[in-house]
């Protein structure tokens, strides 16, 4: 019985499928087989005759009877007639407990130099599809520790919210704030695209020891393939979904859906795909809602998602920014102007919305932020008037009392990165303010 045993783990541990094609033509980041028939998103290993290692390569299309592939590497080394081999296994990503505070890449390999990861789990790559009827509705409020979101764009677990700006605004450092801050379970942090330098500096700088040890990081920098980039956006939306599976409410980062976009034109137009805006390919568009509608609730869970959307010139209307606007429950914009005065975190409030606010904040509460945002929008109607010296005290006692409250409006929506707000004592903060222009109008 023990040779049985033997003998039934070491089949167990044997590839059971197993096909073979050849390498016939590579151009570019493209390499085309044939020999056999493979579905899209299928993983195979290039074994060639120059390179020392197999080199794994994604199906992404199929041309006159021929496989399209893209390597994960960039096809140094590939000759033609090298042997394509696939085992038959379904995309997963490696999940389990094991993962929390540990640095991965879009492989799945850790890149933190603290060993193997030792977790035996695995979870489909791209998720297992959940009923819309069987999602619970958003009924609970997610603190996120910024004073500014969680008063006046209260985010609900199972949200999907986006962080909009140009470059430089701050989207990276608002990201570690809620991941360090927030109320929930664990954070898993997709970073797609980013600068190699710009990795260090968000895990020891932005997310810093305290918040590593409660997330999972999952990196492609913009020199990996365009393949492995998508890869490291399902691999961490995967991971975040198995432990929402098991119960968790976990909130996922993923900096950024526009450079997730841009791989993904990669690789459209590689496997022949046309152009449809702006050198953006229709794939493109398909991705970004099977993607981001992977996040939400479930009967276990939730997956509460902060999405950050890199718009180009500072235009929220660019096509991306507005296909993603269009999925998500809410967006935050960062104002370059607003910045540049020097105000952290620099949210434009009116600007910015939560669509899931209502459900989950107060009537007070919401009366309260209308308040505020009634202040600002009256202090950036007469701001050139004033800044002139144009502006005349009482023709407009709304402006007047808005005017005297900038102080104080700014004091709330300003934060320091290493602040961390209870959600709560922001409520109260705001209703003080605003009690507070309500007695000066009484007085009045």
């Amino acid at each position: 019985m023990t040779r049985f045993a033997r003998e039934h783990a070491l089949l167990r541990e044997l590839e059971p499928v197993r096909a073979w094609g050849r390498i016939r033509h590579v151009a570019g980041t493209v390499a085309e087989a044939e020999g056999l028939c493979l579905p899209i998103g299928a993983v195979c290993a290039i074994r060639g005759r120059r390179a020392a290692d197999a080199t794994a390569a994604e199906v992404v299309g199929f041309r006159d009877g021929r496989v399209l592939l893209v390597p994960y590497g960039f096809g140094y080394g590939l000759c033609a007639d090298d042997r394509l081999v696939y085992d038959g296994a379904a995309p997963h990503v490696r999940v389990g407990s094991e993962l929390i505070g540990r640095v991965i890449d879009g492989e799945g390999r850790p890149i933190d130099g603290r060993g193997p990861l030792g977790a035996k789990e695995t979870f489909p790559l791209y998720g297992v599809p959940v009923n819309p009827l069987e999602r619970a509705r958003i009924r609970e409020a997610l603190g996120t520790g910024v004073r500014a979101i969680d008063a006046l764009l209260t985010a609900g677990r199972g949200a999907r919210l986006g962080i909009f700006s140009g470059t430089g605004v701050g989207k990276s450092v608002l990201l570690g704030m809620i991941a360090r801050n927030t109320d929930a379970d664990l954070s898993v942090i997709a970073l797609v695209g980013e600068r190699g330098r710009e990795v260090r500096e968000f895990v020891e700088r932005d997310l810093g020891a305290a918040g590593l040890a409660r997330s999972i990081v999952v990196v492609s920098t913009s020199d990996a393939s365009p393949v492995v980039r998508l890869r490291a956006a399902h691999a961490a939306m995967a991971i975040a979904e198995y432990f929402r599976s098991r119960g968790r409410h976990v909130v996922l980062l993923i900096d950024s859906v526009t450079r997730v976009a841009a791989a993904q034109r990669e690789v459209g137009l590689a496997a022949g795909e046309a152009p449809a805006s702006r050198g953006y390919t229709p794939s493109v568009f398909a991705l970004l809602p099977r993607l981001l509608e992977r996040a939400g609730t479930s009967r276990q869970g939730s997956i509460t998602a902060f999405a950050s959307v890199l718009v180009e010139a500072d235009d929220i209307n660019d096509p991306i920014g507005d296909a993603v606007r269009g999925i998500l429950d809410g967006h935050v914009w960062l104002s370059r102007d607003l910045a540049a005065r020097g105000r952290w975190p620099a949210i434009d409030v009116l600007g910015s919305v939560s669509r899931v606010m209502p459900d989950v904040a107060s009537p007070e509460d919401l009366r309260a932020a209308a308040e505020l945002r009634a202040l600002a929008a009256s202090l950036r109607d007469v701001e050139d008037l004033v800044r002139l010296g144009a502006y005349a005290r009482g023709s407009d006692p709304r402006a007047d009392r808005a005017l005297e409250l900038r102080g104080a409006i700014e004091a709330f929506l300003r934060q320091d990165r290493e602040e961390r707000a209870e959600p709560a004592e922001a409520r109260r903060r705001l209703k003080e303010l605003v009690m507070e222009k309500e007695r000066d109008g009484a007085r009045a």
